[in-house]
């Protein structure tokens, strides 16, 4: 071979090579966050790379977003009521918005990655999906909870129940 032949054989290697550790590297998932606004809809789009994970994550934003704006509305009507406002009494509802939003947006997070992976694994996304969604959450989060059995198994009735029900409305409008 000539000396020629051989640098081109080992450049072609190395080319080879490249490819080989580029095609082994695991990159990190990459996000974007978009929003938009126009009335009555509010969208935000959270993009982590995986439809399970966006989904994941949009459901927890949208969720907790409204437990946050219902302990809002919740607390400026103590406040109305006692007529005074106090920093400790400030503090303690921007705490329980705090709360109110990560516990709500968790639940809407794990019912919508459990109705993504049901759909997955049924092949379809139907009423019977969200229902089963639903009750593995309602299951999920009363055993994290209290792990009482029949406790359990009525909030996976009481999960799936309101998955179909909220299936039927946006069926509806």
């Amino acid at each position: 071979m000539t000396d020629h032949a051989g640098a081109q054989h080992n450049k072609n290697d190395r080319k080879q090579s490249n490819r080989e550790r580029e095609s082994r590297r695991v990159e990190m998932p990459r996000s974007r966050f978009a929003g938009s606004l126009s009335t009555p809809k509010v969208d935000v789009v959270v993009d982590m790379g995986n439809p399970f994970l966006n989904r994941t994550v949009d459901g927890f934003l949208k969720i907790g977003t409204v437990a946050v704006g219902k302990v809002a509305i919740e607390e400026v009507y103590h406040i109305i009521e006692k007529g005074h406002i106090s920093k400790h009494n400030l503090e303690h509802s921007l705490k329980k918005m705090c709360k109110e939003g990560a516990y709500w947006g968790t639940i809407a997070g794990v019912y919508v990655g459990m109705e993504y992976g049901v759909a997955r694994i049924r092949g379809s996304d139907d009423w019977k999906t969200k229902m089963i969604g639903g009750a593995l959450t309602g299951a999920l989060v009363s055993a994290a909870g209290s792990g009482n059995r029949e406790k359990m198994v009525l909030d996976a009735i009481t999960g799936g129940a309101i998955a179909i029900g909220i299936d039927v409305l946006n069926y509806l409008t």
